[in-house]
């Protein structure tokens, strides 16, 4: 028999599929990628590029080895693909949990041999589900075209990727423990772009704080960034290992494991609160 969890993500899934904003966004970014890999012409010899033409145009014309011409390309991508697809992510989900938390078909669901737990595991498990393919898919084409014009292939960008995932996955954490407070998609949007400014924020925390005057203004914003996701410091990490930058030692590790343990912790607080509430 089929886990509970795995039937309300599926669902989850099949409402994403009917949708034609997501699909226009898909069909969106294969154009995307195609236009970029018709229009860009990177001319290699020996390993080394030696000019870079988008449209026709002359982009670059010295001469440097692969690796290191395409690092501000892969840069500019992971960036892209992190905060672009957080913030999609955020506009594009927003409805699903409160749509399925609805009254009348949270009262059909509830009839269902299930425990209430399985309806906000599996909707999470779906919209990451989403969250990954279209990263995946966004990341990988990328991948792919500079992969076939310049012979150097690499998997930073994917990495890069799944590290984007990890940083939607606290933000929906979030967005997904307000919908069981409220059922409404414009609260749960809107939680997700505070959080989003918030984590942008922690991640230069102490640059911040210095411009602050002292009292309880500055502490207060201390207080709270220090609890927050440090999502642009994931967001440049990310753009380092695409980039094939390397990384301090131990920076990545610290930054997933807060990023986790907080997107952990509202799920957890969402579950807890379902539990107990009187649908």
């Amino acid at each position: 028999m089929k886990s509970p969890v795995f039937v309300i993500a599926g669902y989850v899934l099949r409402e994403a599929a009917s949708r034609k904003f997501i699909m226009a966004f898909m069909v969106g970014l294969t154009l995307v990628l195609a236009t970029v890999a018709l229009s860009l012409k990177l001319e290699v010899v020996d390993g080394a590029l030696a000019a870079t033409r988008l449209f026709g145009e002359v982009m670059r014309s010295n001469i440097m080895s692969v690796d290191v011409a395409l690092r501000p390309m892969y840069r500019a991508a992971a960036y892209l693909v992190f905060y672009g697809g957080i913030l999609f992510g955020i506009v594009a989900c927003s409805d699903f949990a409160p749509g399925l938390l609805s009254p009348g078909r949270i009262e059909h669901l509830l009839a269902l041999p299930l425990q209430r737990w399985h309806l906000l595991a599996g909707t999470f498990l779906g919209v990451m589900t989403l969250a990954l393919g279209g990263t995946v898919y966004a990341a990988g084409g990328l991948t792919l075209i500079f992969g076939v014009k310049t012979g150097y292939w690499t998997v930073g960008p994917l990495i890069a990727g799944g590290l984007a995932c990890v940083g939607f996955a606290a933000v929906y954490a979030v967005m997904l423990t307000t919908a069981t407070l409220v059922r409404s998609a414009a609260l749960c949007s809107a939680a997700g772009f505070v959080l989003l400014v918030g984590g942008i924020l922690a991640g230069f925390r102490a640059d911040v704080s210095r411009y602050l005057e002292s009292g309880f203004g500055r502490t207060a914003f201390d207080a709270v960034t220090l609890v927050l996701p440090r999502l642009s410091a994931l967001a440049s990490r990310a753009a380092d290992l695409a980039s094939s930058t390397p990384l301090e030692k131990g920076s990545l590790g610290m930054l997933l494991g807060g990023v986790l343990v907080f997107g952990l912790g509202a799920l957890s607080v969402g579950f807890w609160h379902f539990e107990g509430k009187d649908c």
